[in-house]
């Protein structure tokens, strides 16, 4: 097995044969950082690779394991994470200019639950200015689509959808506030799960959306992102947001399948006027393979969904605009990125009165998805309903109500009402377009069912061949640097 392919196994295969001393953490880590080396100059995924201590760790473990102190699934493996969660000693820049020298002096909770299951920290990950989306220039580079350079991977969580795709790590964490994991995992065709709210500590990192938030892994297969959540879930006394329920045994309940089950596909989110005929079809398949499986499939109606993307834009920027006014927006107005400041400028000019009417019309948005969720074992739908368009032309210079409907509305309307309903959602590969670039299915249950998000997302997965294909990086030019 040559050392391209070593990286592109998932995460699972990568760990049995390290358990099985057939696969060395130093081999594992030499050839992810020889793949970085390699691509990354292009694809622009990381602001900060960790290559000394990452290969030092990797030592570690490898003398661990052959002594018979294998710590589980993820020892030895490597990680990434949104350079939006503090690392100990290791520039932690929020994508931003104004954070280029920043280096904190503790480890996010959820980076120290990794490093306690031996995974080993390979870098920081590129992302939109304080994980907040729009960003249109990008001070660390330009995030690429690995499918295609030209394409755009999605954001906020941008590098750590690429990382994974690309082969650069085992896993990732990313951090999702509307949809900031799961649309990169859609974008590069890759396994992406935002947690109930509560369900993962979200100490160290910065949650400047206080009420929406999460942190969430971004892998290769279902089976890698029940692996990682199981590291990173449980209560943390230091978040006082974090739930005391007791976290179940997710891998152990991969295999509970369909059969039985019945599945509601969201009409309003599924296909509206505007999606993409490509992912309409692609959808229209996952529903005959979920029936093939032996689940029921009907249609369910979402019909305030529509209200979630400006109910989550009126409140989740105000309370992140809020928290920046005086630290950044006044005093480092001209080192933020235009799209930072005016989205952010924006969040500060919404009245009291108006924030606090959304929040409770957010309230009615949660009621009605857990009302349907009811009736059905989980809610199914696209990720996204275009496939990743060009760079250039999805950056979300909105000056129309025509763009706004393109670039902001149709763009959110699938991930938005599950993350005001705060419960799970994973997205998964579902096809690829006749141009090769990713599609994506997203599954949704009540809150706290992360095992029935995996177990259906597994059987689908296994169904179909979407998740073994990887992009072709020796396609790309190697020497091409990142404009």
């Amino acid at each position: 097995m040559t050392s391209d392919e070593l990286t592109q196994l998932s995460a699972s295969e990568q760990s049995r044969l390290i358990r099985d001393c057939k696969l060395s953490p130093v081999e594992l880590m030499q050839a992810s950082l020889a793949r970085i080396e390699r691509w990354d100059p292009l694809l622009r995924a990381y602001i900060t690779v960790c290559a000394d201590t990452a290969m030092d760790a990797a030592r570690v473990a490898e003398r661990e394991i052959a002594a018979g102190r294998w710590r589980g699934p993820l020892h030895g493996l490597p990680f990434g994470v949104k350079d939006q969660l503090n690392t100990r000693g290791v520039l932690t820049t929020l994508g931003s200019k104004v954070m280029a020298t920043n280096v904190p002096d503790h480890d996010a909770t959820v980076i120290q639950r990794l490093k306690a299951a031996g995974a080993i920290l390979i870098g920081k990950e590129n992302l939109h200015e304080f994980g907040k989306g729009g960003t249109v220039d990008f001070p660390f580079g330009q995030p690429r689509n690995p499918w295609n350079p030209a394409h755009n991977p999605a954001g906020s969580s941008s590098g750590s959808g690429i990382a994974v795709a690309a082969g650069f790590s085992s896993g990732s964490l990313g951090e999702d506030t509307g949809g900031s994991v799961r649309s990169p995992a859609a974008a590069n065709g890759v396994v992406g799960l935002r947690p109930t709210f509560g369900r993962v500590s979200r100490q160290g990192g910065v949650m400047y959306g206080w009420t929406a938030d999460t942190i969430g892994p971004l892998t290769r297969t279902v089976e890698d992102n029940a692996l990682f959540l199981q590291a990173i879930a449980g209560h943390d006394p230091q978040d006082p947001l974090s739930s005391t329920r007791p976290v179940p045994d997710y891998a152990a309940m991969l295999k509970d399948g369909v059969r039985g089950l019945t599945l509601g596909v969201v009409r309003e989110l599924s296909w509206p006027d505007g999606a993409n005929d490509e992912v309409v079809a692609a959808m229209k398949e996952a529903i005959r393979v979920f029936e093939s499986l032996g689940a029921t499939v009907r249609e369910v109606s979402l019909a305030r969904a529509k209200y979630a993307v400006p109910l989550q834009l009126l409140t989740s920027d105000s309370d992140i605009a809020t928290m920046m006014l005086r630290k950044w927006l006044r005093t480092h107005w001209h080192e933020l990125d235009v799209g930072t400041r005016t989205r952010l400028a924006a969040g500060c000019l919404i009245p009291a009165a108006v924030y606090h009417r959304a929040m409770r019309g957010r309230a009615l948005v949660r009621r009605e998805v857990l009302d349907v969720l009811d009736g059905v074992d989980a809610l199914i739908c696209p990720t996204n309903l275009q496939p990743p368009g060009l760079i250039d032309a999805v950056k979300e210079t909105v000056d129309s109500e025509e763009a706004m409907e393109k670039k902001v509305l149709l763009r959110r309307i699938s991930t938005y009402p599950f993350s005001m309903a705060n419960i799970p959602a994973l997205a998964l590969p579902m096809g690829f377009t006749k141009s090769g670039l990713p599609l994506s299915l997203q599954v949704a249950a009540k809150p706290f069912a992360e095992a029935t998000v995996f177990s259906i997302a597994h059987a689908y997965e296994q169904s179909t061949s979407w998740h073994a294909q990887h992009p072709n990086l020796s396609q790309l030019d190697s020497g091409a640097k990142n404009p």
